[in-house]
């Protein structure tokens, strides 16, 4: 691990060097990772939320989404096609929704692994701690818990009073059980500022998460946050490369949310330190309708295309898309 002080963390932050800041980044991972680009492969099987977060288009308030579930059968679907296809992880990721019993979700991840040689994450909330626990013995191999700040007051705000601590306890437990864990920010959102992200970072380096995700804030026109200033997108950059410097050896994604601000925007990420790149494969009549934030999944293509599209990105910058199921170098786990 690089040491960095406090100082020259909010130096690099403020933009004093960022030709120096992002090719140490670089260089970082290229040291850790080669040329080597693991792809996560992601079917967003249900946009159905219980939860109010201020700054998510799927918060259940919000009547104006087109609501779907997919069934298991279409799940299983796209899994397939997506590892035919040369992926090597599969996401199930959904909003907080509660229809999919413990046993349905353990089936899905039992018929995944059974077919495929591929690792499964798992990205669907608060579910309760047993239930994670059997997935996990079902042969799920990861989890994704975002905490979008460390500042617990922040938190509260913006997902609608729920208590910071319950979701690092979540985080904590999950590790606990054997989950690889990954976590992570949004930068820029309101009532954010430099000093509070330098805070997220130091945070979530002191997490030794497997995986950090930091994406840039995108206000959705359906929340609470309509109308709040959109986050930086260079400052986005800044805060992944400072957590690759000080994370070497975690999984950090260049997001989607990049390319609602620049079309090349995760291409850049990769650039500047990141190794992961999440292409979603879930089917086209439904992909748009995962809207998070404007500019996800707007375009509506196939699986495989999908696929294809994202190892194009990888190998115009000279780099390799990976056939490792990418776990995290923190462990032990066979690549």
């Amino acid at each position: 691990m690089y040491a960095l002080s406090e100082l020259k963390i909010l130096n690099y932050l403020n933009g004093q060097n960022d030709d120096e800041l992002f090719e140490l980044a670089d260089q970082v991972r290229e040291k850790v990772f080669k040329n080597e680009v693991y792809l996560r492969a992601i079917v967003e099987f249900s946009n159905v939320c219980n939860k109010k977060c201020f700054y998510c288009g799927l918060r259940a308030p919000n009547s104006k989404i087109n609501r779907y579930r997919l069934d298991l059968p279409t799940i299983l679907e796209a899994s397939e096609t997506a590892a035919l296809n040369g992926a090597r992880t599969i996401v199930l990721q959904s909003g907080d929704d509660f229809s999919y019993s413990k046993e349905q979700i353990g089936e899905l991840i039992k018929e995944i692994k059974n077919r495929h040689d591929v690792a499964v994450t798992l990205s669907i909330g608060d579910r309760d701690l047993d239930e994670y626990g059997y997935w996990f013995e079902c042969g799920a191999d990861r989890c994704l818990i975002k905490i979008e700040t460390s500042n617990p007051e922040l938190y509260k705000q913006i997902r609608d009073g729920e208590k910071f601590n319950e979701r690092l306890n979540r985080i904590k437990s999950l590790h606990d059980m054997g989950y690889e864990i990954g976590s992570g920010i949004i930068v820029g959102l309101p009532d954010s500022d430099v000093e509070s992200l330098l805070q997220d970072i130091l945070f979530l380096t002191d997490l030794k998460l497997d995986m950090i995700a930091a994406g840039p804030f995108v206000p959705h026109p359906d929340t609470p946050f309509a109308e709040a200033v959109p986050g930086d997108l260079l400052l986005s950059y800044r805060v992944t490369a400072l957590l690759r410097i000080l994370n070497p050896e975690s999984n950090i994604p260049a997001t989607s949310a990049l390319d609602s601000f620049d079309a090349k925007g995760r291409e850049i990420g990769l650039s500047r330190g990141c190794n992961v790149i999440m292409p979603s494969v879930t089917p086209s009549a439904h992909r748009a309708d995962y809207n998070i934030y404007p500019g996800k999944n707007s375009v509506a293509i196939d699986v495989s295309d999908s696929l294809s599209q994202a190892e194009n990105t990888i190998r115009s910058l000279n780099l390799i898309p990976s056939s490792s199921k990418g776990f995290s170098k923190r462990n032990n786990n066979v690549q």
